[in-house]
């Protein structure tokens, strides 16, 4: 059973073996919804499914959601239904990959642990590793999955997730230490060409999801990961880690890097900056954010 990550040589064996195996290409592009579709169909690894970031790891049409921010979490049921309809089974091992260091397949990685879904890795350095490696892979759509005959069991998460009023409730304490992936110039206000506040939550810390791997676009070692992230957070516990980025997505590089470091996981706050920059009364630190409209009653916090 692989649980984070899966090197092409253990993919390919895996394939090889018949076993129960469901592989998802979670390729995007933040900035063309339609390319990573595109660089499906273009190149692919043999038996994989596209997965969608706008159509099948969000929930983007305000229904049973269960985050805000640009990418809202679907709810825990609503995937679910979208897992089974997909041919994924609770038992059954599942692999996902892109070809953007892990910031897209990851959310899926996530978001099926978040379903208690023990069995699934993410392939590390992606595509790229794998076509660097002579394996084959196949252009055009991808074959025809059957559902799963059962719908998909939900289980307890394996990952925690925080929301606005938790987080904001917790800002601040010794048990909550915030880690930012964003790039630093977004991290520090001077640049936000996504979201309507430029700045950061308060108190936070920042570790740019890219990171995590190496010249090779492989996740580091797992001894260099642990030496980093403590580095980072000092006499903070990992256990107290929160986890955020723009809309939820580009944070899971972090939290998969903690889980490969031996760190845990630490929790997801799912709507991250874009979320919590559009609340009323929550605190953002930057000189130049501007903060949120809010009521009468509510205070602006900055």
């Amino acid at each position: 059973m692989y649980q984070t990550l899966i090197t092409p040589a253990q993919l390919q064996q895996l394939i090889a073996s018949g076993e129960p195996l469901r592989l998802f290409d979670c390729s995007f592009e933040l900035t063309d919804p339609d390319a990573g579709h595109h660089q499906f169909l273009t190149q692919h690894i043999p038996g994989a499914t596209h997965a969608h970031l706008n159509e099948m790891l969000s929930e983007m049409h305000g229904r049973d959601t269960a985050s805000g921010g640009r990418h809202p979490l679907p709810a825990r049921e609503a995937f679910a239904n979208r897992l089974g309809a997909a041919g994924v089974r609770p038992d059954m091992q599942v692999v996902v990959y892109d070809r953007q260091g892990a910031n897209y397949c990851g959310r899926l990685w996530w978001m099926l642990r978040w379903c208690g879904h023990t069995a699934v890795a993410v392939l590390d350095g992606g595509l790229q590793a794998w076509v660097a490696q002579g394996l084959a892979t196949r252009s055009g759509p991808a074959d025809p999955v059957a559902p799963a005959s059962q719908p998909y069991g939900l289980r307890a998460p394996l990952v925690p997730m925080v929301t606005t009023s938790e987080l904001m409730a917790r800002l601040g304490r010794a048990d909550t230490t915030v880690l930012d992936a964003r790039g630093a110039p977004r991290f520090r206000g001077e640049t936000e060409p996504l979201d309507p506040v430029a700045g950061h939550i308060p108190g936070a810390l920042n570790r740019p999801f890219p990171s995590n791997l190496g010249p090779d676009g492989r996740f580091k070692p797992a001894e260099v990961l642990r030496a980093e992230f403590l580095a980072l957070l000092g006499a903070r516990a990992p256990e107290t880690v929160v986890h955020h980025c723009g809309s939820g997505v580009s944070a899971i590089p972090n939290v998969l890097a903690m889980a490969v470091a031996g760190l845990g996981t630490g929790s997801l706050y799912a709507g991250s900056w874009s979320e919590w920059c559009t609340t009323p009364g929550a605190p953002c630190a930057s000189s130049q954010a501007q903060p949120p409209a809010a009521s009468a009653d509510t205070p602006l916090k900055h």
